[in-house]
């Protein structure tokens, strides 16, 4: 498997800095970005085709593995995570059994599972792997998937007494027994074969 380095697309600026309150942040024109930190909207993560494979190679696999049961949202949902923060995920999972999300606004119940895809600038990384793991154990999402296509690794983090703890850590091959998410096989190898097929960097 090669060494992904995505390039990352401009971001838009348009919005960057306004104080706004979590309401006011969900009803933001769906072309606007940005996630809410702090009561400020702050530019969120821009997605390129390594990112964006990766993540609906999961949307898709995870959508199969429920079969109608449970929920699977894309990176378009907003989360209140705090009462001054909101963030977008990759994705977000709803296992069966729990009351169903919401059809407009906000989702305010803590998803079962969170999924990151690392963009490989420092200030992304940073956000995947201290600011939005913070914010998401605080909220009380249980699993949260980091998938980092550029070190070709797959790691999945289980919340125990407030903080995230490694449940699970793999680079290749086939994890046959996903923690939270029994019957779930997920194929390592055949996702960075995805991920290889697309074209060089332009």
């Amino acid at each position: 498997m090669s060494v992904w380095s995505p390039v990352v697309f401009a971001r838009s600026a348009r919005a960057e800095g306004r104080r706004l309150s979590l309401t006011e942040w969900a009803t933001l024109p769906e072309d606007e970005p940005g996630e809410l930190v702090d009561s400020v909207l702050t530019e969120e993560e821009m997605i390129d085709p390594v990112h964006g494979l990766c993540a609906s190679w999961l949307i898709a696999l995870l959508r199969a593995w429920l079969g109608g049961r449970g929920f699977v949202f894309d990176a378009d949902m907003k989360l209140a995570v705090r009462k001054d923060r909101g963030r977008k995920a990759d994705a977000c999972v709803y296992l069966p059994g729990r009351p169903p999300p919401p059809r407009r606004g906000l989702l305010r119940t803590p998803p079962d599972v969170v999924v990151e895809i690392v963009t490989p600038t420092p200030r992304d990384e940073r956000r995947d792997r201290v600011d939005k793991m913070d914010d998401y154990a605080a909220f009380g999402i249980t699993y949260y998937w980091l998938v980092d296509p550029a070190l070709g690794s797959f790691e999945i983090f289980e919340l125990k007494d407030g903080r995230y703890q490694r449940a699970l850590g793999a680079t290749c091959g086939v994890i046959a027994h996903v923690p939270g998410c029994e019957g779930l096989v997920i194929d390592l190898d055949a996702l960075w074969d995805e991920l290889e097929r697309l074209g060089p960097e332009d």
